[in-house]
């Protein structure tokens, strides 16, 4: 397993955790406002975290498969860094 999937899979299990915990509060009326935001707030660093670590990925593997041999790698890597940047200041606001 790829370690990028690793990471995409830990974050991803890890957020549907604190998920449960969050609607489980809920669900018995027993939610501290703050402590519900805050595991809120972890919810969505985790779905943003994985969200990276998918596009990174998706963007790697079109790299090693590219079709068009006219572009070289650094150019498609400096597209790649590109690409994560929007998607990070798109997710920050």
């Amino acid at each position: 397993m790829q370690e990028n999937k690793k990471k995409i899979i830990i974050a991803l299990k890890k957020a549907r955790t604190s998920l449960d915990k969050i609607i489980a509060r809920i669900e018995n009326d027993d939610s501290q406002c703050f402590d519900t935001i805050q595991q809120s707030l972890s919810v969505i660093g985790l779905m943003k975290n994985a969200n990276n670590h998918i596009l990174e990925k998706y963007v790697d593997d079109y790299i090693e498969n590219v079709a068009d041999k006219q572009k070289s790698k650094e150019d498609l890597l400096k597209m790649k860094e590109e690409i994560i940047k929007i998607v990070q200041n798109a997710q920050n606001k």
